[in-house]
């Protein structure tokens, strides 16, 4: 598959996040949830063309995972089975796995402005020549917006005479909640000591509430695989190496969801779980990691956009051996990027952990290692589904102020929410009756739009904005002689084709 042709031209497009939020909002791609009511902050709902654009992306994943998976190092297609697990499992699910003893964030709470942060995410400047000088800054905050904090304190605006510090420095928090000026407090003293926060949602089971029957919505769907992979293995003729993939909804109590659906509270994900021999596992790694970048290249995420990085040794959990983050350029990072999906070689945590707790036994019986026996290591390339759709939106955002629109979204035409659009020029002379007649053709295999009212221009620029690939216009021409104007999306070039070559003109132009 080809990524999306882009118009040749060395113009660095600025993509502005509010503009892209609000054509969201404007053609139907996501909405607030519950808007009307004035939403519910870290919740959004998909609307008639983002619930298309989600789907296309699920789809493409399950094929290239599932239904189509890769050929491996050996030169055979990988073993890839799907599954779609509860939200709700037992509660000694997340026990087991370390969601209900470690899922937490240290947390601080900030009294004047009510606003709270993740403790980790904070840094400090303590002045040195007055040790009652400490105010508190988010990750991230560049210098300047560090001096004219500074300014308003009427403190120095001089860095060099500051010290900086974490909240790990003893001294700091000894003095957090007496000295320290919060990032967008006014006065020392009002920010708390740092609280575990549980990020798992909790809910209760039955027709009574009490503390003996919680439960949890779920924080990640991989669990789900884990708790499964017995099952699978007993039902399926599956053997090691092979995965169980999922595509499903998460939950976590996010602090302080932002940055549009890149951090929300309800999500969703597209895990894999593969099971490997520990002597073949780098192998695996490795291989995963080129397929998943390939995979978004294959999108129409630009080279120049995606970034592979590796987690340093001090962000990795205890038992990992290593993860490599495939990194987007959001307009809300530029220059820097956001993590779009995890590729983590997590040995046999999970699958010992479920043992142990469970008192299943979930070893390996390896017929083609001489019966040896073992707990499969696992490879999991896991990515947001919703994430992923933020960064199609924010690739295929281009501004264009010499077309009517202002602005085309240039999606590669297997993701797009509508293949084609069928436009009679005018509401007479038969052209929308042979509209609907090649619309009826073609809605049986692509998701195609039929627009019969408004100018021709106003309905252009409407295709444009919500990033259908092509439009066919019915003519007088067409009443004549049975061919059609084609227009391209991002050039806005136009040819005539005849109309029994509609369909196979579509089928080579989105080929996957």
């Amino acid at each position: 598959m080809q990524p999306a042709e882009k118009p040749e031209n060395n113009t660095v497009i600025e993509k502005n996040m509010k503009e892209i939020v609000a054509l969201c909002k404007r053609r139907g791609f996501i909405f607030q949830a519950s808007d009307i009511y004035g939403g519910i902050n870290g919740f959004w709902d998909y609307g008639p063309l983002g619930t298309e654009l989600k789907n296309n992306l699920r789809d493409m994943w399950w094929k290239r995972m599932v239904l189509c998976p890769p050929i491996g190092p050996d030169g055979h297609p990988v073993q890839i089975v799907g599954l779609d697990s509860a939200i709700i499992q037992n509660p000694k699910v997340w026990v087991a796995s370390g969601h209900v003893g470690g899922f937490s964030d240290p947390m601080v709470d900030c009294k004047e402005t009510k606003k709270r942060y993740r403790a980790d995410h904070l840094f400090f400047l303590r002045e040195i020549n007055d040790l009652n000088k400490i105010v508190c800054f988010v990750d991230g905050t560049e210098e300047d917006e560090q001096r004219k904090k500074l300014k308003k304190l009427g403190w120095s605006q001089d860095l060099t005479v500051y010290k900086k510090a974490t909240i790990l420095d003893s001294v700091i928090q000894h003095d957090l909640t007496t000295k320290v000026v919060g990032p967008d407090a006014t006065k020392p003293g009002t920010l708390t000591e740092p609280k575990a926060f549980n990020l798992l949602f909790e809910t209760k089971i039955g027709a009574v509430a009490s503390d003996d029957n919680i439960a949890y919505l779920r924080g990640e769907t991989a669990q789900g695989i884990f708790v499964n992979y017995k099952n699978v293995m007993d039902s399926s003729r599956v053997k090691v190496p092979f995965g169980i993939a999922q595509v499903g909804k998460a939950f976590r109590n996010e602090v302080n969801p932002r940055n549009f659906i890149f951090r929300s509270r309800e999500f969703e994900q597209m895990e894999m779980e593969f099971f490997c021999h520990p002597s073949e596992a780098k192998m695996w790694f490795d291989f995963w990691k080129e397929e998943r970048k390939k995979f978004w290249q294959d999108l129409g995420l630009t080279t120049g956009n995606l970034l592979m990085r590796e987690h340093g040794a001090d962000e990795l959990v205890f038992y990992s051996k290593g993860t490599f983050d495939i990194e987007y350029k959001f307009p809300f990072t530029d220059p820097g990027f956001g993590e779009l999906e995890g590729i983590a070689y997590r040995t046999n945590y999970d699958l010992n952990q479920h043992q142990e707790h469970s008192g299943q036994k979930l070893d390996y019986i390896d017929p083609e290692r001489n019966n040896e026996r073992y707990i499969p290591h696992v490879i999991e390339p896991a990515a947001g589904l919703t994430r992923g759709v933020l960064a199609l939106l924010c690739e295929a955002f281009t501004p264009d102020p010499g077309r009517p629109s202002g602005v085309y979204l240039n999606f590669h035409p297997s993701m797009a929410p509508k293949k084609a659009a069928i436009l009679p020029l005018t509401a007479k002379d038969g052209q929308p009756e042979i509209a609907e007649k090649l619309y009826m053709e073609l809605r049986e295999e692509f998701p195609v739009d039929l627009d019969i009212k408004q100018n021709i221009g106003k309905r252009y620029a409407r295709q444009d904005e919500i990033g259908t690939p092509f439009c066919f216009t019915i003519d007088n021409q067409t009443v004549a002689d049975q061919t059609v104007t084609v227009r391209e999306r991002n050039t806005m070039a136009q040819e005539r084709i005849h109309l029994s070559q509609v369909g196979d003109y579509l089928r080579r132009k989105i080929k996957i």
